[in-house]
Formats: C-alpha cells, structure tokens, sequence
C-alpha cells in the first residue's frame, strides 16, 4: 500500500483516486471547496461531478494541500491546464525530492505553447530529480468509477516511474501500458480534443457519419504531422492515447468536447457553452495553443485553424465547413510525405 496524494476533485480526479483507493493505496485528495471536502469525508459521494458513485472509504479529502502531500510516495495531478502553474507553486514547499509526480490533464498552455510535463518540469525546485509520468488513453470518468473495462497507457523520459506507476492502478478494470513516448502520449491526449469539439459541431450542424469520419481521419492526420515535427514517434498516434483516445472523445455523449462542440452547432454562443457546462472544456485553450504552436513550426493544420476562426473569430460554423471543404485538392499522401518512400505528389 502507498501513499498517494491527488490534487484535482473533478470527475477525473476522484475517478483515478478510486482506481488507486480500490488497489488498497492510501488516497489523500485535495479540493479547493470546503463543501466538497467534506462531502467526500461524511458522505463518501462527490455527487456533482460524479452522481449517483459511492466512493471508497480510504479516500480522504483536504482543503489545505500539505496534509494530502505529507508523506506521500506518489503525487498525481489532475487540475486543468490553466491551473498547473498555480497548482505546482502551492505544492512546491512540500514536494520531497524523487517522489513521482503523474499527470492526467490534457492539454497544452496558450501562452507558451509547452506540454504539461514541460509545465511541471520548469516549476519543480532547483536541483529536485522527481520522474514527471504522464497518464492518458481512452476513459471517460463516468465509466471508470463504475469499475467498467477502461485501458490507458502511461509514459516518462524515466521508464522506471513509468512501470512504477503502472503497478499503482493496474487492475482487472483499469489494464495499463507503458509508452516510452511521451511528447507523442501527450499531444495524442491534448490535440484529440479539438477533433472532438468538431465532432461535436458537426453533429450539431445536422452532419452525417460521413463527416464525422473523414473529420476524425483527418483530423488523425493534422495531429499526426504536428506530432512528427515537434519529434513524436508517428505509431504513437495509432495507439491508446491517439486514435483510441479520438475515437471515445469523439463519439460519446460522456466527452465534454463534444457537448461543447455540439452546442456551438446549434447555435449557441461561446460564452452560452462554457456557462452551461459549469466545467472546463480543455478544447477550447487547446485549440489556442495548437493554432499558435502550428505556426510557430510551420505546420499545416486546416481543421484546428477553421475551428479556431469559429471559437476566436466569430466566424459561423457552417462558413468555415464550406471553407475546409473548397480547399485547393491534395494527394492523401501529402502528409507524411517525407517519411514515406516514393510519394508522388503530382496528384
């Protein structure tokens, strides 16, 4: 049995705490309302975010962060993208050095165009070696608290953490596979959020299945290319934290992307979205961060920048449907056409 601090009490958050509180881990929790503390403490329920779940009774929340930080063997991290700065400063006067910090937040920050393990590496003290792990895959929350077949896959420049980590949740519901690729695990995870707000649009639009699919097909393609050129391995992209990931976000009504999405289809504002919601949709700053970072390097993302046009610009959602549609023709084989051999791209 370890002990395992895990700040975040969202949906995600307490779902990876029962993970690890059902493999016998002793699981301290940190939330920032006192309300909700004490909800998990008395009632063992977090009901907004999670209704209708006991949780396990060796869950233990805190409204103050050193207690759930002491004596810890393992910090997992589960606070929105926006927040990890912040998050990561409070945790810094208590941080023991080698303890592993995990992540499962999916994103990328607007302002600096770094992955969250970059986040977490720049505000680790001075001269503290602690392994940075991430967690992603295919797995909404809803489905792991009710102990259903959920497969991740976890990655770190430190394969041992990696493996570590893979001990602390793996169980007959929650299988684990370890990925020595950790910027191709966490763009799939961080990226696939935007193909699913448009998923969500299309939907909302009236579309088909045949969007949908060329949409997640190529929508593979254009985080695939950005993946490759920032020096992720390309097969990461047709695993767990890629394709599978893309597939459930973009097709269940449990994605948060793509309700979101689904709304800005029917014509509502961005604004009207994120208040209905009352949650955090990482597409939406995901898609600011992608937008920018593709220019930055140079690379050709169609679907990221007519979504960007419509969440940052006003542009009408149908408008930039046509836009994406009357593009000039290309060869499928364009994308990757310096990694495959003899493509002609004369098409």
């Amino acid at each position: 049995m370890s002990k395992i601090a895990v700040l975040g009490a969202g949906s995600w958050g307490t779902a990876l705490a029962m993970v690890l509180a059902d493999n016998h881990h002793d699981v301290r929790m940190w939330a920032r309302r006192e309300d909700q503390v004490m909800e998990i403490n008395e009632k063992h329920t977090n009901v907004k975010y999670l209704p209708d779940v006991d949780l396990p009774h060796n869950i233990t929340a805190y409204t103050n962060i050193e207690p759930a930080l002491k004596e810890s063997e393992a910090i997992l991290l589960v606070v929105p993208t926006k927040s990890m700065r912040t998050v990561m400063q409070a945790v810094k006067p208590y941080l023991k050095d080698g303890v592993p910090i995990i992540h499962a937040s999916k994103g990328i920050e607007p302002s600096s165009s770094k992955r969250v393990s970059e986040v977490i590496a720049e505000e680790l003290p001075a001269g503290f070696s602690n392994s940075i792990v991430v967690l992603s895959g295919p797995s909404h929350a809803e489905e792991v608290s009710k102990r259903q077949p959920t497969t991740v896959t976890v990655s770190s420049l430190d394969m041992n953490a990696a493996e570590q980590t893979q001990d602390l949740f793996m169980n007959q519901s929650f299988r684990v596979y370890t990925n020595a690729d950790l910027i191709g695990v966490e763009l799939g995870g961080a990226l696939k959020n935007i193909i699913a707000l448009c998923a969500g649009l299309t939907d909302g639009l009236g579309f088909g299945d045949n969007a949908k699919a060329a949409l997640m097909t190529r929508g593979l393609a254009e985080i695939t290319r950005l993946g490759i050129k920032l020096g992720a391995n390309p097969l990461t992209f047709s695993g767990l934290s890629g394709l599978g990931d893309l597939i459930v976000t973009c097709t269940s009504v449990h994605s948060r992307n793509w309700r979101a999405g689904n709304m800005l289809g029917k014509g509502k504002s961005i604004d009207d979205v994120l208040d209905q919601m009352g949650m955090v949709v990482e597409g939406i700053r995901t898609t600011e961060a992608a937008y920018l970072l593709a220019q930055k390097v140079d690379v050709d993302m169609p679907i990221t920048s007519a979504l960007y046009e419509v969440l940052f610009n006003n542009k009408k959602p149908d408008d930039a449907v046509e836009e994406l549609m009357g593009r000039v023709k290309k060869h499928e084989g364009e994308d990757f056409s310096g990694l495959l051999p003899n493509q002609n791209k004369e098409h």
